[in-house]
């Protein structure tokens, strides 16, 4: 299982699940659905939040937050 605080920057994946309940409604709602496809296009130093490329749009995701969506790789970075 990977999450999608472990990638790496050009890492792309498909979300498989997310584990924080109030996570996933409030991702939902921004159109992060499980099996949308997604590219990690920054991370911040020192556990800060991740930026991924998802609908045609960026989205920063806290750490703690990234730690709760597991996925699946499809190109390792």
């Amino acid at each position: 299982m990977k999450i999608l605080a472990d990638l790496s920057i050009g890492a792309k994946g498909e979300m498989l699940d997310i584990s924080d309940n109030l996570l996933e409604q409030k991702l939902l709602e921004m159109g992060c659905t499980p099996g949308e496809q997604f590219e990690v296009v920054r991370k911040a130093p020192f556990g800060g939040p991740i930026a991924i490329l998802i609908s045609s749009y960026v989205l920063s995701i806290r750490k703690e937050d990234a730690i709760s969506i597991e996925v699946k790789l499809l190109v390792n970075e």
